[in-house]
């Protein structure tokens, strides 16, 4: 009740009194597509929850060992650090490799605190392996990892809410077998807390958890999970949340291997998980997150079986896992994205070099959204770019008008790939893109559609911030004004 109420309270007192300097429309994510301005400081609330409950078990629980007090410092102060670098992010943002660099840093910290595995289990006859110095490696590894698994899944209202509260019912369920009170009351509330976030930031959203939330969930998940392992003593604590996040880690897994092969940065956004593959389905964002729901549930079920098990059952269940994965797969066209990676490896070299080419025109492109005294100028900037790409037709539609640019050698009748990209949900603009079929495959075609949108979304939207004027083709800078 007490995670409940904060929550609550606090997401309230955001959307009343907050919302006009808090809110941001999102105009700067691509693959982002609501049309309302939504707050994006969830997280605040969550945290807000946690403070809260981590001050009432320290008062309540009084700890004669000096070294679980330190610990559970140390989880309150990790999950608050990586918070603070998700906020910053969100308020200011900051390159992947800072974040990176950041996360590795507080996740340093935390293991000198305590938090971390010296040892690893066998389940299946309980013989333990020192990992000496790995340990270091695998802790740090972990509470990275989980910190951003939790993040690149929050991209479809109530997701990653949901999977966490899940993730923390698992956590309550297992300090209550291994009678850790601290560790129950901070998940129990936790439940109460994501339960009243929920409420706000199921379909349709009206705040969301911004890379702060994400941050301070997936870090506060990883800590309590490897503080109940019992320095890696207790194996299941580990193997557990492994299978109820095996739906994301797929997912999140597949996608950075074909944005490496590809050539784009690793933690780049796109519009190719499996929520946007269901909302392309035709799903509505409800229905959408209710199938993942689903599907999540199955996995929780086996990440408990993992826990009564105390791990013995690894073997079955991972198969079990597997089995439902391909399952679903098929029962919801995730194959074609998720083993994809196939047909990227087949023209790796071909794929790479357009991305970079065409990366390199993007930031040409936002650079001159600088110097256009209009957005019909800046739209002949784009023509360029559609012609080095080697497209045969680019269509632009702002507010109802829509602009076409033709290649000179362009032929009717002939065959061609096309595909639509609707920016910002539409609300703002909308592109169509045509290209010839002997130009290059299906596949490369939509990867570089999609690079190309985003380069006018940028660019537009750059032009828009420095002349602090709408996204039209009649707009222009007045005569002797200067760009701003």
């Amino acid at each position: 009740m007490l995670g409940f109420l904060v929550t609550w309270g606090a997401i309230a007192l955001i959307l009343k009194r907050w919302r006009p300097r808090l809110t941001s429309v999102d105009q700067g994510a691509f693959h982002h597509t609501h049309q309302v301005p939504v707050p994006r400081f969830g997280g605040v609330a969550l945290v807000a929850a946690f403070l809260a409950l981590a001050t009432a078990a320290l008062v309540w629980l009084p700890v004669d060992d000096p070294d679980k007090r330190r610990v559970q410092w140390a989880i309150v102060l990790t999950a608050l650090g990586m918070f603070l670098l998700g906020l910053w992010d969100d308020i200011r943002p900051l390159g992947a490799r800072k974040k990176l660099l950041g996360q590795i840093m507080i996740a340093t910290a935390a293991c000198c605190s305590g938090i971390g595995v010296d040892y690893l289990q066998n389940p299946l006859d309980n013989s333990l392996y020192n990992l000496a110095a790995w340990g270091w490696i695998f802790s740090i590894f972990w509470l990275v990892a989980l910190t951003n698994v939790v993040n690149l899944i929050d991209g479809i209202d109530g997701l990653a809410g949901g999977i966490a509260l899940m993730l923390m019912c698992l956590l309550t369920y297992g300090g209550f077998v291994r009678d850790h009170a601290f560790l129950v009351l901070c998940t129990g509330g936790m439940c109460g807390a994501l339960l009243a976030f929920l409420k706000y930031n199921f379909p349709p959203a009206r705040i969301y958890l911004g890379d702060g939330g994400a941050y301070f969930l997936g870090s506060l998940i990883g800590a309590l999970t490897l503080v109940h392992s019992e320095k890696g003593t207790v194996v299941a604590a580990l193997i557990a949340p492994l299978f109820a996040l095996a739906l994301p880690i797929t997912d999140v897994g597949l996608a950075v291997l074909r944005r490496g092969l590809r050539g784009l940065p690793i933690f780049r956004a796109d519009r190719r998980h499996i929520h946007h593959r269901l909302l392309a389905l035709g799903l509505s964002r409800t229905r959408a997150v209710l199938v993942l729901y689903g599907i999540s549930l199955v996995f929780l079920l086996l990440a408990f079986a993992v826990f009564w098990s105390q791990g013995r059952l690894v073997p079955i269940l991972l198969g079990c896992a597997c089995l439902i994965l391909l399952f679903s797969a098929r029962s919801f066209s995730f194959s074609r994205g998720w083993f994809g990676v196939g047909r990227v490896l087949g023209n790796c070299l071909e794929v790479r070099k357009e991305t970079q080419c065409a990366l390199a025109l993007g930031r040409w492109l936002e650079m001159e959204a600088e110097r256009a005294d209009s957005i019909a100028s800046l739209w002949s900037d784009f023509q360029f770019l559609a012609r080095k790409l080697g497209f045969a037709r680019v269509a632009l539609s702002l507010q109802n008008e829509e602009r076409v640019w033709a290649a000179p050698d362009a032929q009717a009748g002939e065959p061609v790939f096309h595909t639509v990209q609707e920016l910002n949900g539409g609300a703002m603009m909308r592109v169509e893109f045509t290209m010839r079929q002997d130009q290059m495959s299906s596949q490369s075609f939509g990867h570089l559609a999609e690079i190309l949108a985003e380069c006018w979304f940028k660019a537009a939207l750059r032009w828009q911030r420095c002349n602090r004027l709408p996204v039209r083709f009649d707009a222009r800078l007045e005569v002797g004004r200067p760009g701003l």
